[in-house]
C-alpha cells in the first residue's frame, strides 16, 4: 500500500471514530407516522431527544428510543476512552425509508375484495460528536 493511500485509510477511520450509527429494519410502522417521530429529534443533542421519546405518546417513538440508545452503545464502543457529556453528541441524520409491504385482502360489499397495504419500514440513524465546542 503506498504512503498518500494508507495515509488517506488513516484519515478515514479517525473521521469515522466521530460518527456512530445503527439500523431497524422491517419495523411493521408505516413510514409516514415513523417520519412524524423522525422530525422531532432530527439535529436535536442527544440528552434532549431522549426526553421527546421519552415523553411522546407516539407508539413509534419507543422504537427510535430504543435504536438511538443503541447508537449511543455503538459510539462508546468505538470510543472507549472519551466521555459521551464531553463529545456533545447529536442526532446527526436519522432516515425513514419504506420496507417491504404485505398484502392482505379484505372483504368488501356485493362480492368485492379491498387490498390493504400493510407496510413497514427501516430507520438508520447516525450520531455525530462535536469535539470543537469543549470548553
Amino acid at each position: 500500500m503506498g504512503v498518500r493511500k494508507r495515509e488517506r485509510a488513516q484519515q478515514i477511520k479517525e473521521a469515522n471514530k466521530q460518527v456512530a450509527f445503527a439500523k431497524l429494519n422491517n419495523c411493521p410502522t408505516s413510514p409516514r407516522k415513523m417520519r412524524l417521530v423522525a422530525d422531532l429529534v432530527r439535529g436535536e443533542n442527544v440528552e434532549k431527544a431522549l426526553g421527546i421519546l421519552k415523553f411522546s405518546q407516539k407508539e413509534a417513538a419507543r422504537r427510535v428510543e430504543k435504536l438511538l440508545l443503541s447508537a449511543i452503545a455503538n459510539w462508546q464502543a468505538k470510543n472507549e476512552d472519551a466521555s459521551i457529556e464531553n463529545a456533545n453528541l447529536f442526532v446527526q441524520e436519522i432516515k425513514v425509508d419504506s420496507g417491504a409491504m404485505l398484502k392482505r385482502l379484505r372483504p368488501a360489499p356485493q362480492g368485492r375484495a379491498h387490498r390493504i397495504r400493510k407496510r413497514s419500514n427501516h430507520v438508520t440513524i447516525v450520531l455525530g460528536a462535536n469535539s470543537n465546542t469543549q470548553s
